[in-house]
This record gives structure tokens, C-alpha cells and sequence, in this order.
């Protein structure tokens, strides 16, 4: 389903220096027109990285900011995706205020994995450009770096670094004026944790990179010369010489207060950057994080536009790990048909046929581990897979799904359903049933199904296949579901073999 023309988004962003709301309604032409932006700087990452834990006061701030968000929301019925980044990440009781956003600010906030921002920051940024387009983008935020090569706004290589603006002044102190000795040590600490994070040269990588965040665009609006919306990398590394030697005051003049205090740490971790990528120079864009989130949400209202980029990072995924890709179409490719016939009886989101597909195409992968208990192998393989498109919770949904492709039924009370509602165990249930005929009728893995028809009739599912080999394996697979098909959809499934006449 498309959709409609006015439908409102929201992005909340916790980040480590700030916490930011972005609101926006879909255009008729698509484009998303802003409604309100708010940024508080409150400084969720606030000893985070000498204590490990977010203070009490910290946490109430936050827990206020996200209840005021939470109000504008609903006044503009958004549909809200509100995420947290390294500094929820990291915090011992991290987990503790994502209950509390839920239960007093009313917020479901998403601690997303460093990769998972890098992907989002590099749709933020280059949603939109040509498929041809090779794009080098980086993010420098409070506790973590995010380095991404696009062809297009499709990432091959994406990178997070534990190291950001917020985390390196909290470290070395640097919030004033720094002697050379200090920055010194600063600069060598940087480079060894980006030596350890990227490689020396990422191919085909351009030597202009895009840089997506506040710090970047103080550092380089610093840096660059009149004029100009870029900074060269010895720009760059001038302009950390000089902001260090600054006070406190002379850096207050140039830059709000809480920036002021991190761009010495922020413009060090640029350099560092700009010198093992081995950059030209840098061009600072507003776009990021919230921008990649917005659209996200935008596309999981047209999904089968957003199905056909999953499946193409799932079947990345599979290369990965040598997965068998004739099969693995193969089943999806039914199971997509079963899941559209069976559509009036399974009651399922629109947005659960990508779940399927992606869990279709990666159920065999555990074989890339060993094949016995290769379902539980390829659970785990997709829990920590990089496939963009996908929520580390939805990630989490589909890695059940195909856990679920043979030996144990996918029963509600079954232990692989654990920590999960009851709503979403029945969705993984019905879904993973629908994944096992799917399966079965490959059972051989030689595609002998050329077609295959699946509607519902009189309280049956009726499977029409056409072969161009014998079916008796599959044939023999697929009784072995009969009963839990009847079970979960509360209709017989039967299948029926189209017989070519003798001439």
C-alpha cells in the first residue's frame, strides 16, 4: 500500500551530545515537506564514558525532553521512529531508560548498533543519488565515528568507530584550552583507534568525503577558507592546532557553548580520519541521521519497493557466506505466493512479506557453520548480519523465522519464542509455517517446481504445481506439514501435481 499524501513522520535522535526531534509530511510528488525541528542540547553521553553509566540527572533531562517530544507527536499524529546511539549503547543502565522512555515519555526508543547508524546516516545523506555515484561519507557524534562507501544511497562498506567528539574530551579533559603535549597525545590516541577500525584504503573510495554532522560542519566551516564549503585535510589538521591553543571563551565566541567545549576533540578525530582514508578534502552537508531515518520510514509504505532492496542486501548477505542461490530463490519465491494466497487467512502486515522473503533467502545459510543444527546456525548468522533495511528487532523477528525452517515447530510456547509478545510469536509462527512447505517443495534443491499456483477455495489451500522433474522427494517433504499448516491457518493444504497428457 502507498502512502497517503499528508501521512506525518518523526525522527527522534538521542544522540551523545543532543537529543533532536525532526518532523516532516509526505508531498504529493513524494518529497518530504519540514513541519518542526527542535535540538536540546542536554548531553545524554554526560560521563558515560568515564563511569559507564548515564547519572540520574542526566537521565531525568532526557526522560523530560523525550515527554515533550512525545507531546508534539501526537498533536501531529506522526508515526515516530525514535533511536539511541552509543551513549544509550554503551551505559550500564542504558537498558533501564529504555524502559522508562516507554513507560513515562511515552517514546518505544531503538538502541541501534554502530552499523545500523552508519547505514541510516548514509541514506540521510545521499537518499536520491544516481546508482552510479560512489560516495565516501562520514559522521563524527559524541561517541562514535561512522564511515560509509555508497554506490548511490546503497552502502557497501560501512564502519563504526568507538570514537567520537564527547568520548575524546571526556578521556583527555580538553573541554579548555589545550597544551601541545595534550593534543599531541589526543592526535596518537585517535589514530591508533582508527588504524585498528579501518583499513588503509577501502576501494574505489573518492578522497572527498561528505561530512554529516554538527562537529564536521563546525570544524570545517572553521577551516576552510572564505568562501569555500570545504576544508582540505591540512586545513583540517591547522584548524585542531588552533582551536586547541584557544580558551574556553575564544571558542564560545565561535561556536555554542556545547560545541565549544568538544571541537577540539571532534576536529582530532577528522583529522585522524582524513589522514588514514588518505582525503583531499571535506564537504560539510546538513543531512544525516534523522534524514536517513525520516526516509526509512517513508519507504515502509511502499513495500515492495522496499522488498526489492531487502532482498538484494539478503542476497549480499547470502554471497557472503556461500549460501546455496538457486534454492534460496526458489524458496522465497513460493513463499511469497503462499503468503499472498494465504493473505485473507494470516492477517499479517504488508510490510511482514519483506520479513518473509529476507528469512526464505537466508534460511540455509547456517551451513556456512556446519549442517547439523544449521537452522539455529543461520538464527545467529542473521541476528548479526548487515542488512540494511532491517531493525535490529526486525533482524531479530526474521532471524526466528528461519530458525524455524525444519526440526522444532514453530509452537507459541516453544523456547525460540521467548521475550517475544504475543503478537509477534504468532507472526514468526505463521510465517515460519509458510517458510517450511516453501522449503519442502525444494526439498531436492534442483528447482524441479517450474510454477506454481496458490489460492484459497473452500476452506483449503490449494497449491497447483507444474513440474519439469519428478516430485516425490517433495512430495514426501511436504505431508510432513500438513498438520501444523492446518493447525496455524485453520485450513487443509493441498497440493495438487499438474500431469502432462500423453500424446
Amino acid at each position: 500500500m502507498a502512502q497517503r499524501v499528508g501521512t506525518t513522520f518523526a525522527a527522534v535522535d538521542v544522540g551523545t551530545n543532543a537529543v533532536r526531534l525532526k518532523l516532516v509530511r509526505a508531498r504529493r510528488d513524494g518529497s518530504l515537506e519540514v513541519l518542526h525541528e527542535e535540538r536540546d542540547p542536554i548531553r545524554p553521553g554526560e560521563g558515560v564514558f568515564e563511569t559507564g553509566s548515564i547519572p540520574p540527572p542526566v537521565a531525568a533531562r532526557l526522560i523530560e525532553t523525550l515527554r515533550g517530544y512525545n507531546g508534539i507527536c501526537r498533536r501531529h499524529h506522526a508515526e515516530v521512529r525514535a533511536v539511541a546511539t552509543s551513549a544509550i549503547r554503551e551505559a550500564r543502565n542504558g537498558p533501564e531508560i529504555v524502559k522508562r522512555a516507554s513507560r513515562e515519555a511515552g517514546i518505544d526508543l531503538e538502541v541501534i548498533s554502530g552499523r545500523e547508524e552508519a547505514r541510516l546516516i548514509c541514506l540521510g545523506v545521499l537518499g536520491g543519488t544516481p546508482a552510479r555515484t560512489r560516495s565516501l561519507v562520514v559522521d563524527i557524534g559524541g561517541g562514535s565515528t561512522e564511515v560509509a562507501v555508497a554506490d548511490g544511497e546503497q552502502p557497501r562498506n560501512l564502519y563504526s568507530l568507538a570514537l567520537g567528539a564527547v568520548r575524546l574530551t571526556e578521556i583527555f579533559g580538553s573541554s579548555g584550552k589545550v597544551a601541545p603535549r595534550k593534543l599531541g597525545i589526543m592526535r596518537g590516541y585517535a589514530a591508533e583507534i582508527v588504524e585498528r577500525s579501518l583499513p588503509a584504503r577501502i576501494t574505489g573510495a573518492p578522497r572527498t568525503a561528505i561530512g554529516s554532522s554538527g562537529t564536521i560542519r563546525a570544524v570545517v566551516t572553521h577551516a576552510a577558507a572564505a568562501g569555500t564549503a570545504h576544508a582540505s585535510a591540512e586545513q583540517i589538521a591547522r584548524a585542531a592546532g588552533e582551536l586547541a591553543l584557544m580558551s574556553p571563551l575564544s571558542r564560545r565566541q565561535l561556536f555554542d557553548p556545547a560545541r565549544a567545549e568538544i571541537v577540539v576533540a571532534g576536529a582530532v578525530v577528522l583529522e585522524a580520519v582524513a589522514r588514514r582514508l588518505k582525503l583531499a578534502s571535506i564537504a560539510a552537508t546538513d543531512r544525516g541521521l534523522r534524514d536517513g531515518l525520516l526516509l526509512d520510514l517513508q519507504r515502509r509504505h511502499e513495500p515492495r519497493a522496499n522488498e526489492v532492496r531487502l532482498a538484494d542486501a539478503a542476497v549480499a548477505a547470502g554471497r557472503g557466506l556461500g549460501f546455496d542461490e538457486p534454492h534460496a530463490w526458489q524458496v522465497a519465491g513460493t513463499s511469497l505466493a503462499l503468503f499472498d494466497a494465504l493473505a485473507p487467512a494470516h492477517d499479517l502486515p504488508a510490510r511482514a512479506r519483506g520479513w518473509l522473503q529476507v528469512a526464505a533467502l537466508l534460511h540455509d545459510v547456517g551451513h556456512a557453520i556446519g549442517y547439523q543444527r544449521h537452522h539455529k546456525h543461520a538464527a545467529y548468522l542473521i541476528q548479526n548480519a548487515d542488512i540494511p533495511g532491517l531493525t535490529e528487532h526486525e533482524r531479530d523477528l526474521v532471524a526466528r523465522v528461519a530458525r524455524y525452517h525444519r526440526r522444532s515447530p514453530p509452537e507459541l510456547t516453544h523456547a525460540g519464542m521467548a521475550g517475544l509478545s504475543d503478537a509477534e510469536a504468532r507472526l514468526v509462527r505463521k510465517l515460519a509455517t509458510i517458510l517450511r512447505v516453501a522449503d519442502s517443495l525444494d526439498r531436492s534443491h534442483h528447482q524441479p517446481v517450474t510454477r506454481l499456483a496458490a489460492r484459497l477455495r473452500n476452506g483449503q489451500c490449494v497449491v497447483r504445481l507444474e513440474p519439469s522433474a519428478p516430485l516425490d522427494l517433495e512430495l514426501w517433504d511436504v505431508e510432513h506439514e500438513l498438520g501444523l499448516f492446518r493447525r496455524v491457518f485453520r485450513r487443509r493444504l493441498v497440493v495438487d501435481v499438474k500431469t502432462t497428457a500423453k500424446t
